[in-house]
């Protein structure tokens, strides 16, 4: 088995685990399977045809979210509090 921390991919198909904000891997994987993933928080909710990112922060006091299948519905709610402290790391 193979496991990959994979925050990015540079123009140059590089992979890297750094967070470039102009680089989401998501943006890239084109299936046929869909992915759900978390653990990015710094580019919230995002949205492709075959990868869906639902970290919205919840645990910096912004939201949870979900998706509802089949039909691909996402619901938030609202954290109750901030859990921990938000740290940005940005490489770009």
């Amino acid at each position: 088995r193979l496991m990959m921390n994979m925050r990015s991919i540079l123009p140059d198909g590089t992979v890297t685990s750094k967070f470039f904000s102009n680089w989401p891997w998501a943006r890239l994987w084109d299936g046929p399977q869909t992915v759900f993933f978390g653990h990015d928080a710094d580019r919230g909710l995002q949205q492709y045809e075959h990868a869906i990112g639902l970290d919205t922060g919840c645990v910096y006091g912004g939201k949870l979210t979900a998706c509802i299948l089949p039909e691909r519905r996402l619901v938030s709610v609202n954290a109750k509090r901030e859990y921990f402290q938000y740290r940005r790391k940005h490489f770009d």
